[in-house]
């Protein structure tokens, strides 16, 4: 399997939990400006979305958007724990928490990467996603990880996402959980080797 990626982009949360998995995954770095990938391909022809991530399998199809690589990869290797077991609550629960880290946050940062985003809708953005952080703030204070009593994709999502803050000047010190779970990820092993993979091992 192939898995494109551009470094820090939320194709990091599959990365790492590809290593978590034990996952043996082909990297190639992608130029999402440029939309060319690092052997020169033209990316539009790889994933007509032209954004990553994209995973290609070894049958020839092309998996994308992050939630569902994420519980694909952690399907292959269920003894992993990295996802609940399909038709189980915690499973919806684990569904129900990626769908929240994609609508609510992941998609609130992008303006905050726009030089030309007026400051008006930068500030209200970055209020939405305090906003939207407490919810995560209030769990995450009460348990260690997002789902369950262990670490999950979904985690591995929150930890990708939450990484911007600090690259659009969000002002996250009032989430004291939230901080210190960044740490608690951020020690792992599979996420310390992806981080040295992407090149983002200081930034971390």
């Amino acid at each position: 399997m192939k898995l494109y990626y551009a470094a820090g982009a939320c194709s990091l949360s599959p990365h790492i939990v590809a290593l978590e998995a034990g996952i043996p995954v082909e990297l190639e770095k992608v130029d999402t400006k440029a939309k060319r990938t690092a052997s020169d391909q033209d990316y539009w022809l790889i994933n007509p979305k032209g954004y990553v991530p994209a995973l290609a399998l070894d049958d020839g199809e092309l998996l994308t958007e992050g939630p569902a690589i994420v519980q694909y990869l952690a399907d292959l290797k269920p003894e992993s724990g990295l996802a609940p077991a399909n038709g189980t609550t915690a499973r919806y629960r684990l569904q129900e928490m990626l769908g929240y880290i994609n609508s609510e946050l992941h998609k609130s940062y992008s303006p905050l990467f726009k030089p030309e985003t007026p400051d008006a809708v930068r500030e209200e953005r970055k209020e939405y996603l305090r906003r939207r952080y407490r919810l995560l703030e209030e769990r995450l204070a009460q348990h260690p990880w997002l789902v369950g009593d262990r670490f999950t994709v979904a985690d591995a999502y929150l930890f990708t996402v939450t990484n911007w803050a600090r690259h659009v000047a969000l002002d996250l010190s009032e989430f004291p959980a939230l901080l210190d779970f960044q740490k608690r990820v951020a020690e792992r092993p599979a996420v310390q080797t992806a981080l040295e993979a992407e090149g983002l091992k200081k930034a971390a």
